[in-house]
């Protein structure tokens, strides 16, 4: 369950990562409001999940979900530049976040 937890913590984690892009730097309420309610809710769910899991290997878990999601989101939301340097870095990541998750089995 700790697995799932620090899953969609992550997933809030690029919630609020791209929901500081639409805050316009804080200036829209709309955006901002979400922004810090997915913030809050994303540590939340962390500090849930470091209850049972190894703060190093959560924390790594919990990064690269959200750094390889707002990347992916940011190529797709906001036009930003792709190329295969930066699609093999981001599986990379995620083969990092598997072998991670494969070390705690």
């Amino acid at each position: 369950m700790s697995w799932f937890v620090l899953f969609v913590a992550g997933l809030l984690e690029i919630a609020w990562t791209v929901g500081l892009k639409y805050s316009d730097g804080f200036t829209k309420l709309g955006p901002t409001v979400a922004t810090v309610c997915s913030l809050i809710a994303s540590f939340f769910l962390l500090g849930i999940a470091l209850k049972t899991l190894p703060v190093g290997t959560a924390y790594a878990v919990w990064v690269g979900i959200g750094a390889v999601g707002t990347a992916i989101l940011g190529i797709f939301l906001f036009g930003e530049s792709v190329s295969a340097l930066k699609l093999a870095s981001l599986a990379l990541i995620c083969i990092g976040i598997v072998g991670l998750k494969m070390a705690h089995i």
